[in-house]
């Protein structure tokens, strides 16, 4: 691209920064709020640029890897207002998973021929502080040689708080019990008043740059996200991906990028005054190119959520600065409880058949990004429908969150003593 005349007749500051850009020199915060905002002929200026720089670093290869979703429990002390997957410890649909049953989830997915087993859920009220590095003790046993990908932030704080223990020896004692990277989500916007708005006592942005920096100091590999569509500006949006950038530059911990559209249909904040509902497709562009030009020489992978934003739209962001599908997912809830309608789970020949619909070629990947394959007939024949759903899970009466979680199982709680188990339970929540 000879760009000095490809950009004649942009705006001055889009054609400064996609200049430097693709010279392999880092753009400014305030070069990449004017890509953000660009429109016309300028905003496809932007869109090629970032298809370039992906060429550059990533080829043609589109990766993805075979995983399944495990969110244990529904269960929640946190009430954010961008979620409707988690639930009250008082409410009907509040499920757990007994640890025998996740690290059975597991066994059958490395049957099926996944790599990863991505590990979340939400904050259980009552939950025992080794609770996590049961779980992975229990998956690594059932399942040898699975790449664990567990825990948010959110969920590594907690989790310390429960044990009574830093965040640095939280993280160390989770490496040694088999986590092998860790989900950067929980990120949302990392400005404290965005936060405030959407998701009040949620783990706060400070927090989260810390329980990701102890765990890239323990030598943890994690992702980094943004959720962006909903209460959030375009500076706020862009300070968000230059903060992961400094990180990224101090730590070199992050594996990936994954702007992830905000989903409305079903979230509590639906209506909140001054929310979009979600971003609009020109914002879905921009953003995914965008963050390939920010992160450039930092970042190398730029994730297109398959689940957030379907095929078609998953397929144009193949040429607007993404590389990577992300996972087959198997038993996704999280989105499908907020009301996306893509499904739980994609076959890998279905991902290479998005990938060659845009011109390029599917590669498997393994969670660090190194190439692999193979072992994956069962999950191709399988139908989408065949793990059970979100909606039929939280139906299941063997798994419904009645009172304490002990040692992975449900127990009940005589009618007596609920009304103290709740001043209880909504104490932990309010901590």
């Amino acid at each position: 691209m000879s760009h000095e005349s490809a950009l004649r007749g942009a705006d001055p500051l889009v054609a400064e920064s996609l200049g430097r850009a693709l010279d392999g020199r880092a753009v400014s915060e305030r070069g990449g709020g004017a890509l953000l905002s660009a429109g016309g002929a300028d905003a496809h200026l932007v869109g090629a640029v970032a298809d370039e720089l992906r060429r550059r670093r990533c080829g043609d290869e589109v990766t993805y890897v075979v995983n399944r979703n495990i969110n244990f429990t529904n269960v929640c002390v946190k009430q954010c207002g961008f979620c409707a997957f988690s639930r009250d410890f008082r409410e009907e649909e509040g499920y757990v998973l007994p640890v025998e049953e996740i690290a059975s989830r597991a066994a059958e997915a490395q049957k099926m021929g996944a790599t990863e087993v991505c590990v979340q859920a939400g904050l259980l009220p009552d939950m025992e502080p080794d609770l996590y590095e049961r779980i992975c003790a229990a998956i690594k046993g059932a399942a040898p040689g699975i790449h664990i990908h567990g825990f948010s932030p959110e969920e590594v704080l907690y989790g310390a708080q429960r044990a009574g223990v830093g965040v640095e020896e939280f993280v160390s004692r989770l490496k040694e019990a088999g986590v092998d990277t860790m989900p950067g989500t929980s990120a949302e916007i990392l400005d404290q008043g965005v936060r405030d708005r959407i998701s009040p006592g949620r783990i706060s942005a400070r927090d989260w740059k810390a329980v990701i920096g102890a765990a890239h100091r323990a030598g943890l590999k994690t992702t980094s996200t943004m959720m962006y569509g909903h209460v959030e500006t375009g500076a706020q949006k862009m300070a968000h991906i230059c903060a992961i950038r400094r990180m990224q530059e101090e730590t070199g911990g992050f594996t990936e990028f994954v702007p992830l559209g905000f989903v409305h249909s079903e979230a509590p904040m639906r209506g909140m005054p001054g929310a979009r509902p979600g971003p609009s497709a020109r914002e879905t562009l921009l953003t995914h190119a965008v963050s390939r030009i920010m992160l450039d020489g930092c970042i190398d992978n730029i994730q297109a959520s398959w689940v957030k934003e379907g095929p078609a739209m998953t397929q144009v962001l193949l040429c607007w600065g993404a590389n990577d599908l992300g996972g087959t997912l198997i038993n996704e809830s999280i989105s499908t409880s907020a009301g996306s309608g893509h499904g739980q789970m994609m076959r890998p020949s279905d991902m290479e058949r998005m990938a060659e619909a845009a011109g390029r070629r599917a590669v498997q990947r393994d969670t660090l990004y190194g190439r692999t394959g193979g072992g994956r007939a069962a999950l191709e024949g399988a139908e989408p429908g065949a793990f059970g759903s979100y909606f039929e899970l939280i139906k299941i009466k063997k798994y419904r969150y009645r009172s304490e979680q002990r040692k992975g199982e449900v127990r009940a709680v005589p009618r007596g003593q609920q009304g103290a188990d709740r001043a209880r339970h909504a104490a932990a929540a309010q901590h």
